[in-house]
């Protein structure tokens, strides 16, 4: 029994023994690269280069493990690498590359680099949606091409990939789905990019890899990366928005050492009324938004463990009409009081040859919405108060009878999830994973006012799938069954004269999802991916059971208990021809989805709202991305981008889907400039976006005009003394025009979209 021991004790000390790696980082001429990211995703801790080329890691398992070498110019390079030495030598020859750095992919299981991946997902960086000058993160995400947001004002936007949204879209943040009441569209994103490092977007379906509503693709937001070994990391920011006459401020501290890392990160907005380019301002469109984020990890020889917590409150007021124009900034009813919490657990547990991923998280969700009858008592308390207080106390006073009232909707989601790997031990051409997610989720109502009932939902999914990669062709498949059962508890709401009921309902969808994907090289010079995948997505609470007046899209909303769940089926095709100094990209799809669920207007007048029902009909999206990229030579220096995006959407019986995008073109032109002088990353931009005209409209809803949009940027980074300073000006809709999104939740009063907005931010960085 004791020789039994001593082996095991043996084995385990193999695999816990200590490890590092070192080397020197060169170019083709044999220069010695300063600055060079190193970077292990498994373990989420990096270094860069020092002056002379070197880099060190410490404390690493002698497991097989990818590193990651990256730098602006150069070919990315991901290796796979197994650490038999207490200490290893590695180094790096990069090659020239003129486009931008080739990034490792998260979304997708096996975090392949972008040029790797046999799914094509697109990824931008948080600097990439910071230089656009977006007012909120959702704004930001229209820059990806494909991506468009459903929007009321300028606080609320909800993400559309190929013209599908709402539950159709997943949303993952800190490791887990986002789970805040995300099927509607009266309510933000409830993501700060204060607390990302970038965005990956998969446009289509991904059921496989996430289960039910990933049937329209979903959005992976990256947290913010821990600071390089043995480094301490302080930032702060401040923002400047003339339109709303709104600021933000931000701030992150980050510190590693040799097995802990720890950072805090976080932000405070404010805004007015927008205004639109005829210049009046959009009534209670203000908003604030506050974000805390923090996270501690620990790595050793066979494990890495990360700790998150993130915190979202925000109020955003619910528009109705044009009123009084003023800029004040404090909250006016009607509004809405969403706040996020989310705790997540991230492992990976080395284990010789093969490795665990677990991830664990917990969410709360509170949704508060305060409407005008609930305003009067504060009315009517209020009449006996002096009237010559000063503006800032009246305001104090505003806001602390707000906190008293009692909201008329208070909703409280409870979320589970847990998402748990096995990556098999991998060979040369072959690797496989198999895996099992799912969610328990309960929601509970503590207002007056119901929108949905209280309910119960679990989720089960398991997964298997697998990449053949020889030379160059790849190849990726995988199969997927997920199970949700669904119940909920009967309401009876009586409104004066009227009841509504909320029946009880007891449910389950079951699905097999499966995808299939080919990557290839034609002719030498054209990557091609090939793609066909299924997906599903059951009907959220909302579809099944609405039964009263949704004041954030202005209309009386039924459910329907006898919806099935939603089946698709979509092929897509991308070509990308790349050469030293053009890029060409074709990417198209075609999207089948079986008893698709929309919403229509019945014709009827509820409680003074139009009435609008939830039905079911076979539908088809199909379209598709263009895009263009000139990097002519010698003028290494600049870049002309053109996209062209458009999706199609229709019901089996002909009649179009409503809130599809409009066709959109959008062609930039930017200059950079990666060092001069004491200023490094600099550019200025040029973007020219045109909208079409949308004729293609659902039956309750009209055309929209086209219209041109004019947007300009330009930044820096300053470095003085180890102190980063960045700036950015930009100035959108610079020819302040006005005009009316088709995907504008207000288009349906005349009113139109944000005017004229100049953004000023100043970054600096310790």
């Amino acid at each position: 029994m004791k020789k039994i021991i001593f082996i095991l004790f043996l084995g385990f000390t193999t695999i816990i023994n200590s490890q590092s790696l070192s080397g020197i980082v060169t170019d083709a001429n044999n220069n010695l690269l300063a600055d060079v990211e190193i970077y292990i995703e498994d373990l989420q801790i990096g270094t860069s280069t020092e002056q002379d080329g070197s880099y060190e890691l410490n404390n690493l398992p002698s497991t097989p493990i990818e590193i990651t070498v990256a730098y602006l110019g150069y070919k990315t390079i991901q290796k796979t690498i197994t650490l038999t030495n207490t200490k290893t030598v590695l180094n790096f020859l990069m090659e020239e590359s003129v486009f931008k750095m080739d990034e490792v992919i998260i979304a997708t299981p096996f975090n392949k680099l972008q040029s790797q991946n046999v799914m094509k997902v697109e990824k931008v960086t948080l600097q990439q949606i910071q230089n656009q000058g977006a007012v909120t993160l959702s704004d930001g995400v229209n820059t990806i091409p494909g991506v468009e947001t459903v929007s009321t004002g300028v606080g609320i936007g909800k993400p559309v990939i190929r013209g599908l949204r709402g539950n159709r879209v997943l949303v993952y943040n800190a490791g887990i789905r986002l789970e805040n009441q995300q099927w509607g569209d009266e309510h933000g994103l409830g993501v700060d990019e204060s607390s990302i490092e970038s965005l990956e977007v998969i446009k289509g379906p991904a059921s496989l890899l996430y289960g039910s509503d990933a049937l329209g693709g979903v959005l992976y937001f990256n947290p913010t990366k821990f600071a390089k070994t043995d480094a301490l990391d302080v930032n702060a920011g401040h923002t400047f928005y003339s339109n709303t006459e709104g600021r933000k401020t931000q701030f992150g501290f980050k510190k590693t050492f040799n097995s802990f890392k720890f950072l805090a990160n976080g932000s405070r907005s404010e805004h007015s009324d927008y205004k639109t380019g005829d210049d009046y301002r959009v009534s209670n469109t203000r908003f604030n938004e506050t974000n805390f984020n923090s996270a501690i990890g620990y790595n050793n020889k066979f494990i890495s463990s990360i700790v998150r917590f993130s915190y979202n409150h925000s109020k955003i007021g619910i528009p109705e009409e044009i009123g009084e124009q003023t800029t004040e900034k404090h909250l006016e009813i009607p509004y809405q009081d969403l706040t996020t919490k989310i705790v997540s657990f991230d492992n990976t547990i080395f284990l010789g040859k093969s490795k665990i991923t677990a991830i664990g998280g917990y969410t709360v969700n509170t949704r508060k919405e305060f409407e005008e009858h609930d305003h009067d008592e504060h009315e009517e308390g209020e009449e006996h108060e002096d009237e010559d207080h000063d503006e800032d106390e009246e305001h104090d006073e505003h806001d602390e009878h707000e906190e008293a009232l009692d909201p008329s909707i208070l909703l409280k989601l409870k979320t589970y999830n847990y998402d748990v790997k096995w990556h098999l031990p991998k060979s040369e051409k072959f690797e496989a994973i198999v895996g099992v997610q799912g969610m328990h989720q309960t929601n509970k109502n503590n207002g007056e006012e119901i929108l949905i009932p209280d309910a119960k939902i679990n989720d089960i999914g398991v997964m298997a799938t697998a990449i053949y990669t020889s030379g160059i062709h790849s190849l990726q498949g995988g199969v997927r069954f997920d199970y949700r059962n669904l119940d909920t508890k009967q309401h009876i709401i009586a409104h004066e004269d009227e009841e509504h009921i909320f029946n009880a309902i007891d449910k389950s969808f079951e699905n097999i999802s499966a995808s299939l994907g080919y990557k290839t090289t034609l002719f030498n010079t054209i990557e091609t991916r090939l793609n066909i995948a299924s997906g599903f997505k059951a009907p959220n609470l909302s579809e099944l059971t609405s039964n009263g007046v949704h004041h954030g899209t202005n209309r009386f909303e039924l459910g329907n208990n006898d919806l099935d769940s939603e089946r698709n089926y979509q092929s897509d095709l991308a070509l990308e021809y790349k050469t030293d100094h053009v890029e060409i990209s074709v990417n198209g799809f075609y999207n089948f989805i079986s008893d698709y669920i929309f919403i229509n207007p019945t014709g009827e007048v509820e409680d003074g709202y139009n009435v609008y029902s939830y039905v079911q009909d076979d539908a088809k999206l199909y379209g598709g991305e263009f895009g263009l990229h000139i990097h002519p030579h010698p003028l290494d220096w600049l870049h002309l981008y053109s996209n062209f995006e458009m999706v199609i959407g229709k019901q089996d019986n002909g009649e179009y889907l409503p809130l599809i995008p409009a066709n959109k073109l959008t062609n930039t032109l930017r200059a950079e400039f990666n060092s001069m002088g004491n200023f490094k990353n600099s550019f200025i931009s040029l973007t020219y976006e045109n909208t079409f005209e949308q004729d293609n409209v659902g039956l309750f809803e009209t055309a929209s005009k086209s219209y041109n949009l004019l947007n300009l940027g330009i930044g820096s980074s300053i470095s003085l003394n180890k102190i980063d300073l960045d700036f950015n000006f930009n100035m959108n809709n610079a020819l302040d025009k006005a005009y009316i999104s088709h995907l504008s939740r207000l288009k349906s009063d005349g009113i139109q979209n944000i005017g004229r907005n100049f953004i000023a931010s100043v970054h600096v960085k310790f």
